[in-house]
């Protein structure tokens, strides 16, 4: 299962990197197996990450939904900080968009919280998959964040939805 989504998310994001990695030769010019392995496991480290952590996350069951509601709006609050940091909010609309994000973020935490805890984990797991597609657009995009960011916390996201979905 772990090589399907690790290679989905190769197909699906490409390289963490901005540029493609060059290719390693063998002594006679043409490029080994194992130069390829290595350039694909070179570049999918935020893709192991995030799988560690849902793993780490989510093997014993799943979390309070308190704590799983937290993470929603820490999320965007991370966006904020990175384009704050990389001076990247200063675009027309950018800190608005980014903004906008956070409030609904920050709104389905909340109703999530207000609902019925069984019906509160479908209402996060629905505010995660949107994170999903927020990190997909900010890697596809390269705004904001770095894109192995969006690429390990769009893992994240999505395993993290899922486990909320298959194990309620």
């Amino acid at each position: 299962m772990t090589d399907t989504i690790t290679l989905g998310g190769h197909l699906m994001f490409g390289s963490a990197q901005d540029d493609k990695a060059p290719a390693t030769a063998g002594r006679d010019g043409s490029e080994t197996a194992t130069s390829g392995v290595v350039v694909v496991l070179k570049h999918r480290w935020p893709t192991y990450l995030a799988l560690a952590l849902v793993v780490a996350t989510f093997t014993d069951g799943l979390p309070a939904l308190e704590f799983l509601a937290w993470l929603l709006v820490v999320m965007p609050v991370c966006y904020l900080i990175f384009g704050a940091l990389r001076g990247e909010l200063h675009g027309p609309g950018v800190l608005m968009l980014q903004a906008a994000g956070l409030l609904g973020f920050g709104v389905l935490a909340l109703v999530a919280l207000a609902v019925d805890h069984g019906l509160g984990r479908y209402v996060l797991a629905a505010g995660w998959l949107g994170h999903a597609a927020w990190d997909f657009a900010h890697h596809r995009t390269k705004n904001v964040v770095p894109r192995a960011w969006a690429e390990w916390c769009f893992v994240v996201d999505l395993l993290g939805a899922a486990a909320m979905i298959f194990m309620s």
